[in-house]
């Protein structure tokens, strides 16, 4: 079974960096060799990558955890550790990335091989060569590597067409896209034949061509996730231009005037902007006995209705004869010719400026947390502090105390005493227990 997949959650974890090394020079004839401690090597970042060859987000179905590669530890004689490679992960073009955490878009992969870092790897740990000094020529001091970038994110997959076919359910969307293109859509007599968007590519004799998506039907209360609406909602944002298929053999004359202003309030309800989309009305299914009627009612409607700004074009086709089909794609082509290519970019940055202004500022982020277990232990945290900790190799007495003068720096020992803190009091650093002394 063929499964179309255009939303998923996925965690992406990057590499820690490499820790450094406390390490000295031995050789016989050098005396005072000093330290030579490497440096740790850089951890593996997580990259999505654009690949055209992929239609769906399918391969994310069953496989959703990332995990980059850790740096190689830092090596004597001042040699630095290996850098991990990236894990480059392939998404289709059209993809939107997302932070759920903070709600932020935070990449739009529209263009072919376009690539986003969403998971930074940690840079390595600074080996003992970096810490000596004239009061300390032989430091046992060493950096572990930085801890790598987790995040969790929601890829969600829109189509990339220049035409989008809008309409009921059941209108004739699916064998006008099979006419017109190679793409061979499920044709049915029954509603919501179509559960997932087909994309096919219009070949025209003048040599022109462009890219034209069968949406799923919607249906009243579809921006409301009625039906597939969203479903469809979803893919029509990319699409330059619209083509609004309305069925003409319908027994009741007045349908594809209600179906018509259904189809619009959906998509102004979803985003207005879609409205301002250049559309063309297409009659459908003309070969059948009331279509010519009903179009002559669809038309007298539509000049009676004082809300339109101005007359929307009516193009009779019927897909079956392929009568006016070949017309409707020239005069689609012309349109297309005269409409400047949707800036996906500059409707995606209103939405990440949006998210951005919920998100948390960094900036007034304390750079430690102070509070209380119930059996009395001080419980320390915040992003900078464990930072620093996971940083600290803890092997080292040398380490331990550049930490504890790190922490009295960010003013840890006298928020503490504030919090009325006491001589031999337990404090404790993630798994990390020590004793606090005045």
């Amino acid at each position: 079974m063929n499964m179309f997949v255009d939303q998923i959650k996925i965690e992406v974890h990057a590499g820690k960096g490499g820790d450094g090394m406390v390490a000295f020079r031995r050789e016989k004839y050098v005396p005072n060799g000093g330290p030579a401690g490497g440096d740790g090597g850089r951890g593996g970042s997580i990259i999505l990558k654009v690949d055209e060859g992929l239609r769906t987000l399918m391969d994310f179905r069953y496989h959703r955890i990332f995990k980059a590669k850790n740096g190689g530890n830092g090596m004597s004689k001042q040699m630095t550790g290996p850098s991990a490679e990236d894990t480059i992960i392939a998404v289709p073009q059209g993809t939107t990335v997302r932070d759920l955490d903070t709600g932020e878009i935070i990449g739009d992969l529209v263009e072919k091989d376009q690539e986003l870092v969403v998971a930074k790897g940690g840079r390595g740990g600074r080996g003992n060569i970096h810490f000596a000094s004239a009061k300390n020529p032989a430091p046992e001091i060493a950096e572990n590597g930085e801890p790598g970038e987790d995040h969790y994110l929601e890829l969600e997959l829109k189509m990339l067409a220049d035409v989008g076919l809008i309409g009921f359910p059941s209108v004739g969307k699916s064998t006008l896209l099979s006419v017109v293109t190679g793409a061979k859509p499920k044709i049915a007599a029954y509603e919501f034949t179509t559960l997932t968007p087909n994309l096919g590519m219009v070949m025209l004799p003048d040599g022109r061509d462009f890219a034209m998506a069968d949406m799923p039907g919607l249906i009243e209360g579809a921006s409301k996730g009625v039906g597939l609406g969203l479903k469809f909602l979803r893919h029509i944002e990319r699409t330059r231009v619209l083509l609004h298929l309305v069925d003409m053999s319908s027994e009741d004359p007045h349908q594809a005037i209600e179906r018509y202003r259904q189809i619009n309030k959906e998509l102004a309800n979803y985003d207005p902007e879609l409205l301002k989309r250049p559309q063309i009305v297409v009659a459908t299914k003309m070969d059948l006995p009331n279509s010519a009627y009903n179009l002559a009612a669809f038309k007298a409607d539509l000049a009676a209705d004082k809300t339109l700004e101005k007359q929307p074009e009516i193009f009779p086709i019927s897909a079956v004869t392929h009568q006016g089909v070949q017309q409707l794609m020239q005069l689609t082509a012309d349109l297309l010719d005269k409409t400047p290519a949707f800036d996906s970019e500059s409707h995606d940055k209103e939405l990440v400026a949006e998210y951005r202004a919920a998100a948390p500022d960094k900036k007034d982020e304390a750079d430690f947390t102070i509070t209380k277990d119930e059996d009395g232990t001080w419980v320390l945290g915040g992003e900078k502090l464990i930072r620093l900790f996971k940083m600290t190799d803890l092997t080292h007495e040398e380490s331990q105390l550049r930490f504890a003068r790190q922490l009295r720096h960010m003013g840890v020992d006298d928020a503490l005493r504030a919090k009325g803190v006491q001589d031999g009091d337990l404090v404790r650093i993630e798994k990390f227990v020590f004793e606090f002394i005045q």
